[in-house]
């Protein structure tokens, strides 16, 4: 038997959500069975313990949990034995596939990557789905010629999860960080994981005629997307790109070819959900590398798998700051 916090619909459609017992025979089909450590809680979490589960959510019992990390129990593939610390991030795990809100998980052998040397399992789900995606912008950033000396990187939604291991990271490799947020009190975080500028969000929440601003930035991790990510656009320096990993702000984007046409700037999508084996185990072992550990234990707050619904609900109405680290054995 193990711990999970299962979601389920009743007749009249309500979703209701808790910590129930499981025996090990209702977990689904899967080559490797993980005895699950920590997990997170992310925006889709939220989705998923919400009344209609967001449209993640295809079938009823579910457990919610995008990403986790534990130890290999049993294993048919060859890659991993028992005993081998693993994460998962992506995959639709925890939206059709049953996730990392449990004790245990069962899923396929492609979904996983090694834990890297230099990272706990507790230190790996603090950086979670949320700080491997601000990684994968990261790499896509230097991919496309950003290097420290370019001049002030932007990170949007900068308190939030990819925000905050965002502005870390990019600190820690020499780059200076503008950090956008709307909550003043925010600040002091934020100057403490290396922001050496704060942006208001009102300063780009709002749409401009000018298809072009003042250059300005020579980068941008984009977390909200919308007006917000249009405004970017029209204030990048020549060349320079956004890498664009989130839709807090909106799916719609108004703007011109002009920025593209006249500064070549270049605006690059992040999927973090089905990445290549290579790309992923890279993004990893660069988390291990340049993301500073005692940075990353600023942003951490600790949660238990009781707390999870009420966290959810929280997380949907952006009253979350940094990180939730979830023990699923607390």
């Amino acid at each position: 038997m193990f711990k999970a916090l299962v979601v389920e619909k009743d007749d009249e459609g309500n979703v209701h959500a808790a910590v129930k017992e499981l025996d090990e025979s209702a977990l689904p089909e899967g080559d490797v069975t993980v005895a699950v450590e920590y997990s997170t809680v992310n925006y889709k979490d939220g989705l998923c313990m919400s009344p209609g589960g967001g449209g993640l959510v295809k079938s009823y019992p579910h457990v919610p949990g995008i990403d986790f990390a534990g130890t290999v129990e049993a294993s048919s593939d060859p890659r991993y034995k028992p005993g081998d610390k693993v994460i998962l991030t992506g995959w639709r795990v925890g939206e059709i596939w049953w996730g990392g809100y449990a004790q245990k998980a069962r899923v396929k052998a492609d979904w996983l990557v090694p834990l890297p040397d230099g990272l706990t399992t507790r230190q790996a789900m603090a950086v979670g789905t949320a700080g491997f995606t601000a990684m994968l912008a990261v790499i896509a950033l230097e991919d496309h010629g950003l290097k420290p000396g370019n001049g002030p990187v932007l990170v949007t939604g900068a308190a939030g999860g990819v925000g905050s291991v965002a502005t870390a990271i990019l600190a820690n490799l020499g780059h200076e960080v503008a950090a956008v947020t709307g909550r003043p009190e925010a600040e002091e975080y934020l100057r403490g994981l290396g922001a050496s500028q704060i942006v208001p969000r009102a300063e780009l929440s709002e749409p401009s005629k000018k298809p072009l601003e003042r250059e300005t930035w020579a980068g941008c991790v984009d977390a909200v997307g919308g007006v917000m990510l249009a405004r970017v656009l029209a204030q990048l320096k020549y060349g320079c790109s956004a890498a664009a990993v989130g839709l807090a702000g909106g799916a719609k984007l108004e703007t011109t070819v002009i920025p593209f046409l006249l500064r070549g700037v270049n605006l690059l999508g992040i999927d973090s959900v089905m990445r290549p084996y290579e790309d992923r185990v890279r993004a990893w072992e660069r988390i291990a590398r340049d993301l500073p550990m005692d940075k990353l234990e600023a942003m951490v707050q600790p949660a238990k798998l009781e707390d999870l619904p009420e966290l959810g609900a929280k997380i949907l109405k952006g009253q979350v700051r940094g990180r939730v680290v979830v023990d699923v054995n607390a």
